[in-house]
């Protein structure tokens, strides 16, 4: 069988077990956060931790939790960043200081940017203890504030968005922990390794040595692709051959990457009582993850005159098209896995990669981060609309107003300042140039794509910038910080707003929100905002690259 023949079944294969699922597990998700019972190991934390499951919180009570919760996890983890030499397991793992930060950071933000190199600098203590666990807590996170600013959209003069601490245990035990543990023992079973033997010291055919490790890869591979994170065990991420060995555990971890995010616009419908509305969000979802991936795959291939297309930092074993595939999916969620170089793709496929995330991963974008980002989408394309066409404001029957506009586009301007005064601020420290591997338009799109990454809190990187370095450490975790609560701020003030008001009955002024004409009006208001925003930087950048 030809790779394009492979590459074109492995898509519909894909398609269709997302299709297969999208019901069932929406549907799963939606009951698990609109049931009024406890399994009894969340009663135990809840009794342990002095929280009452049936209290509600307002949107500022909301944030301070959820402010109050990462912050404590960052100083958790950057403690065992910094001790892990002290601590079992170590193996000479070790973090300078700024290292240290920015790996807390980046994993409590959901980012999973990695400066250090996998094996070498986390113990497999670390790796376990800390950032498989902020896999799971982090991914908890951004499912829960999906979920407060569905449930405002749905209140009737409440005020009240639900309970953190109740949405963050029941997305964590109910949902990513139960998933993660089935999608565990398939990558076991396909030859992803799980065992803490001791480093094997090989002979390479030159006559050198080389130390191979070992460790619980499947467990934490299986929730950095469920939870949308990304952080690989080793260095070389799902390119390594103990985290992705084969063509099956590509799949595998691909579907687990696509899983959660496809299926929320399900367990959105389902909670505010029209599935319609999950459909027209799906739909604006999936047409533009489709449509990149034809641009990204187009690219790879053409760009050599190779039958097989441009291999050059791509796994043989995967191939041209399933590398694209898996560079769509993982930046246009927040995942940041990679099993592919993106630094050596075409100007135009690295691009693709790009601009995924400069959408503001929203396609269908990470666990719980993507729906939310959506629907402030169809809350800026039902004002815009309702400017144009003279139609009342309003979503599911609360009023876009000028507060709910304003707290809309807080959220739609903070990444993009990120990533451009970042990447500019950056282009002027010589500390931050001499990282930058590449010379002209390559060169400025390594250093955009850094920011882009961590602004997104996405974690995939071009490999010739050396990252590791204070300032560069030090100002991308700032932008993983802010790109990661400022928004969600934003979106739970937008939640509050929609709960305290009271729900009007639709009328003829009003927009429908569930036709495939207002999922076309997002696909534009997305692809018009990006446009405005990146344009002259893409330009400089890979599309000038692509044109030279």
């Amino acid at each position: 069988m030809s790779e394009q023949a492979s590459g074109l079944l492995t898509i519909a294969l894909l398609v269709a077990v997302l299709a297969v699922v999208h019901v069932p597990l929406g549907d799963y998700m939606a009951r698990v956060f609109s049931s009024d019972k406890d399994l009894a190991i969340e009663r135990a934390f809840y009794r342990a931790s002095g929280v009452d499951p049936k209290s509600q919180q307002r949107w500022s009570r909301y944030a301070v939790s959820v402010l109050a919760f990462s912050g404590v996890s960052i100083v958790v983890l950057w403690a065992l960043c910094t001790w892990q030499g002290r601590l079992p397991l170590d193996r000479g793992a070790s973090m300078d200081w700024h290292t240290a930060i920015n790996t807390a950071i980046s994993f409590v933000t959901n980012t999973n940017w990695q400066s250090y190199a996998g094996e070498a600098g986390a113990s497999a203590l670390l790796q376990a203890l800390g950032l498989a666990v902020q896999n799971f807590v982090s991914a908890a996170v951004g499912i829960a504030i999906a979920v407060a600013l569905v449930r405002g959209l749905v209140a009737h003069k409440t005020g009240v968005v639900g309970n953190f601490w109740v949405d963050l245990t029941r997305a964590t035990v109910r949902i990513l922990l139960p998933i993660a543990f089935l999608g565990a023992l398939v990558l076991l079973a396909g030859g992803v390794i799980q065992d803490l033997a001791a480093p094997q010291v090989i002979d390479t055919i030159t006559g050198g040595h080389q130390t191979i490790e070992s460790g619980l890869v499947a467990s934490q591979e299986a929730i950095k692709e469920l939870g949308t994170n990304g952080g690989g065990y080793f260095n070389a991420n799902s390119a390594h051959p103990f985290e992705n060995p084969n063509g099956f555990t590509n799949f595998i971890e691909i579907l687990l990457i696509l899983v959660i995010p496809f299926s929320l616009p399900r367990t959105y419908g389902r909670l505010v009582g029209d599935k319609r509305q999950g459909l027209a969000v799906l739909g604006f979802m999936a047409f533009l993850w489709a449509a990149m991936l034809v641009v990204i795959t187009w690219a790879e291939q053409a760009a050599s005159t190779a039958p097989t297309g441009a291999m050059e930092g791509k796994e043989v074993r995967f191939g041209v098209w399933a590398s694209s595939l898996f560079a769509n999916s993982t930046t246009a969620t927040s995942t940041g896995a990679v099993n592919s170089w993106h630094e050596s793709f075409s100007p135009i496929g690295g691009g693709g990669a790009l601009i995924n995330m400069l959408l503001g991963e929203i396609t269908p974008g990470g666990v719980g981060s993507g729906l939310y980002g959506a629907l402030v989408v169809a809350v800026l394309a039902v004002f815009i609309a309702g400017l144009m066409v003279g139609r009342t404001p309003e979503i599911l029957g609360k009023q876009v107003g000028r507060k709910e506009i304003t707290y809309a586009a807080l959220y739609s301007v903070t990444t993009p300042a990120l990533v451009l005064l970042g990447t500019a601020t950056a282009l002027a420290v010589k500390s931050a140039t001499g990282a930058i591997f590449a010379t002209g338009p390559h060169g400025l799109t390594e250093i955009l794509y850094a920011y882009a990454s961590a602004s997104n809190n996405n974690g995939s990187a071009f490999g010739g910038l050396s990252a590791d370095q204070p300032y560069l450490n030090l100002t991308l975790g700032a932008c993983m910080l802010l790109g990661r609560f400022l928004p969600m701020l934003a979106v739970l003030a937008l939640a509050g707003s929609f709960a305290a008001q009271r729900r009007r009955p639709a009328t003829d002024g009003t927009m429908p929100t569930h036709t495939p004409l207002f999922g076309a009006l997002m696909v534009g208001v997305a692809l018009l905002v990006t446009g405005l925003t990146f344009l002259p930087v893409l330009a400089l950048g890979p599309l000038a690259e692509a044109l030279s």
